[in-house]
């Protein structure tokens, strides 16, 4: 394995920051403060272990197969695959939010965005906009769970040996499937802090215009009740074991249901899943098999073939 050197210590404090945490130390450095907290640890990852390494998309097309691997470990996710393969992860979890960069949202991308998506990640950059939607739905299908967010055991205790120039990322890969439930962290107790709180309201009404009347309505009326979102989402981490998954969500709609809230629309319904799912993030939960699961291949696909059929209805292709 190729050797980078790096401040491990600083390594394994940004491997085990949480979003306020991340957020205070990206203001003390001067960089955005914006963004997810695996956005932000991405970001300060890059800027001050990094920080001589050129990572710009040129930089990336110049790395090593075995640079490019050593790189990907710094950044805690996965590090196999072809060349192409590294490239393509590491350009995607350097500039996208992998929760906001999904198969699903393709089909709302204007042509010109597919096209740029297409020439970054190296695929055939001619077609029409439903092809160049389908080359882009292929690599995020392909890569899955790869980019977008550090192994859950570099989240849950950092680098065993701080003192090592690069943790070993893939020896643990298997088992964290095993890992003990922990004692539930007394975070979950506590108030989110307001910029969070303000974060989720701007997350549920962003491009409301957009939507249908019925839709802008049940989102501002939800806005309105961010606290109470919170308060539940906390409710069942204490109750779970600080876990949040599939049946975490269901269980948060099921409860904002019989609270009255405007949930008719599936749109409505994914937006308040992620946000609950950033306020879970900062509180420290443990994420699962929800919003961070690997997708099946073949009903994704089934998934996009259906939306970009039914896009091709509404937009006509330059």
């Amino acid at each position: 394995m190729l050797d980078i050197e790096v401040d491990s210590s600083l390594l394994d404090v940004l491997y085990r920051g949480r979003l306020m945490e991340l957020r205070e130390r990206a203001e003390d450095e001067g960089f955005s403060k914006t963004g997810s907290v695996e956005v932000l640890r991405a970001r300060l990852i890059q800027h001050l272990v990094l920080g001589e390494m050129d990572l710009s998309w040129e930089g990336i097309q110049s790395l090593t197969h075995k640079e490019s691997g050593a790189v990907l470990k710094v950044f805690g996710i996965k590090s196999s695959g072809s060349h192409k393969e590294r490239r393509q992860r590491l350009w995607l979890h350097l500039n996208f939010d992998s929760r906001r960069l999904s198969v699903e949202h393709l089909a709302d991308m204007e042509r010109d965005e597919l096209h740029e998506l297409c020439l970054r990640l190296e695929l055939p950059l001619t077609g029409t906009r439903t092809v160049l939607m389908g080359h882009v739905a292929g690599v995020l299908t392909s890569q899955g769970r790869g980019w977008g967010r550090i192994k859950r055991s570099l989240w849950r205790t950092g680098i065993p040996d701080a003192n090592a120039k690069i943790p070993n990322t893939e020896t643990v890969e298997e088992e964290e499937e095993f890992i003990e439930i922990e004692a539930v962290d007394e975070n979950f107790e506590k108030e989110s802090p307001l910029a969070v709180l303000e974060d989720a309201r701007d997350m549920l009404v962003k491009d409301v215009d957009k939507s249908d009347s019925d839709v802008q309505g049940a989102l501002l009326t939800i806005g309105a009740r961010v606290e109470e979102l919170e308060r539940m989402v906390g409710s069942i981490l204490r109750g779970h074991s600080g876990n949040w998954g599939s049946s975490e969500e269901g269980l948060l709609l099921r409860l904002a249901n019989r609270r009255g809230w405007p949930l008719d629309s599936e749109e409505v319904c994914s937006r308040v899943i992620s946000v609950a799912t950033n306020i879970a993030e900062s509180k420290g939960a443990n994420i699962g098999e929800g919003v961070w699961s690997r997708v099946d291949a073949v009903d994704t696909m089934s998934r996009v073939r259906e939306r970009m059929e039914y896009a091709e209805t509404l937009i006509e292709d330059d």
